[in-house]
Order: structure tokens, then sequence, then C-alpha cells
């Protein structure tokens, strides 16, 4: 009698147990469908207003929802990866948005690439209708030259940075393993009067465009690396961003967490102590 006693309590226990794990990711589910959405940098186009390990949350409620808004689940060791087109694939397609609002030019957005649908960090430069224009390094907005104030140098070491071990490319070349990376460095003035900082390395060939009208209901996106990113002004066909959907805008990148200056962001002793709850600019 009491065995059957201990089984029942026993059984009885697994299943509270059960019931606890999936009611946990059920409510991590929604949490991260509907509000905000974990990001960690893995590259620098976006120094260096994000540094690669930076940890932040994607603020989902800033631009409504999408199918894009449902979460991607990738663990390459598990081998698992499911996307939000399997979720969410049936809502995707016309380009709306529920309980949308329009994100503003300057923002710094998560968004789906519209072919691979891999998630990637960038800043709003084009609005739909804008016309923009790269001339030997001065970005033009509606053929308008935005304001650019050079305020420097950014200063790093040449070394392999995050999980991918990448190194920086640095405007004095190759200064060797350890060396001094440097790249000229100045705050821009967009349109609307955000400020934020730009990095550039030299002459480079996107450093003179075409003219790229922005379609209705895209947006256009630029590193702020400009001589490292892969972004709106390349053609999606050749590898780069191009003009990209509302509807595969993720959410806005409001404020960074904590920050990693090692190959993992669990290696807590190499987090940068200046970086803690950062705002994003």
């Amino acid at each position: 009698m009491s065995d059957v006693t201990e089984e029942s309590g026993l059984w009885a226990g697994i299943k509270e147990t059960v019931k606890t794990v999936v009611y946990a990711l059920l409510i991590a589910g929604v949490f991260r469908t509907v509000f905000f959405q974990p990001f960690w940098i893995p590259s620098g186009s976006m120094k260096d207003t994000l540094l690669i390990g930076d940890f932040l949350f994607v603020n989902k409620m800033a631009y409504g929802y999408s199918y894009a808004s449902c979460p991607s689940i990738r663990i390459a060791s598990l081998g698992i990866d499911i996307d939000a087109e399997d979720f969410c694939g049936f809502l995707k397609g016309d380009n709306d948005r529920m309980l949308g609002s329009d994100p503003e030019r300057g923002d710094v957005v998560v968004f789906r690439h519209p072919v691979t649908g891999r998630d990637f960090i960038k800043r709003l430069i084009g609005l739909p209708g804008d016309r923009v224009q790269m001339k030997d390094g001065l970005l033009y907005i509606n053929d308008v030259a935005v304001e650019v104030e050079q305020v420097g140098v950014f200063e790093e070491t040449y070394e392999r940075q995050g999980p991918q071990g990448l190194v920086p490319r640095c405007a004095n070349g190759n200064p060797g393993q350890g060396g001094l990376c440097l790249k000229d460095r100045a705050i821009e003035t967009l349109p609307n009067g955000v400020e934020h900082s730009i990095l550039n390395i030299g002459n480079q060939s996107l450093d003179t465009t075409g003219v790229y009208t922005v379609p209705e209901g895209h947006y256009f996106f630029m590193g702020d690396n400009r001589d490292n990113s892969t972004d709106s002004r390349v053609d999606q066909r050749l590898g780069g961003v191009g003009f990209v959907p509302a509807e595969d805008i993720v959410g806005r990148a409001d404020r960074i967490m904590f920050s990693s200056a090692g190959r993992s962001m669990l290696a807590f002793w190499t987090w940068r102590s200046d970086r803690f709850f950062k705002a994003i600019e």
C-alpha cells in the first residue's frame, strides 16, 4: 500500500514539474513574441554605436506586429533551426503591421533579411519616397548633404573578436596582432536632428553610389561602421540587404543590457563595465 502511495506521489511530482516547465516555456514564448527579443551583436557593422558582444533586448512594441514578430529558434549545436516563417508564415505577404506605427529616421532597428530571413541590425536612413545617395563618403538625403562633424579617431585592439573570431578593418592597414587599429570618427546629423557616430577607414567602393529611391512600404538601412557594413547600398541579389519591406521589421533597439569582450556572453570576466544599461543613440 505504501509503495503505491509513494509511486503516485512521485508521478504527481513529475507531472507538476513538466507542467511548470511547459508553462514557463509558454510564458517565455509569449514574452518574446509580443514584447522583447534578445539580440547579441555578432559583427562590427554598427561600431562604435554597438560593439561585437553587446547584448540587448529588441522592443517589439515600438512598431507593431507582423509575421517577423514571431520568434526564430536557432541552436546550431543541437541542429535546431526554426524560422519565424515556420510559426507565422501565413501572415507574410501583405506588408502590413498590426497596431503599427512608423519607424523614425535614425532609429536602430532589427529586421529580417528579405531573402535569407536572418536577423540584421542597422540604422534607419531612408524612409518611403526618399532619395538616398553617397558621394565621396558623404550621405545625401533628398539631394541635400547631411551635416558631418569630424571628432577624431576610434581606437581598438587588432585582434579576433566575438564567437566568429572577426578581425577589424583599420584605416591604418594591418597593424598586426595586438596593434592599435584606427578609424576616422565623425558625428552625423540626419534631417530630423538625430545625431549619431559613424566610422570610416578610407576610400571604398560604396563611398560613391547611384541614387536609391526608396519604394512605398520599404526602408533603407545603413551600418554606422560605413566601410564594414552589408546594408541597403547593395542589392539583395548581389548579397546585400536592399530595400527592406515594413513587414520584415522586428523592432527597435533602445538599450544595451551588458557587453562581453570575450568569445562568449557567459564569460562575465570579459564584460565591459562601461556598457551596462547604456542607451543606444
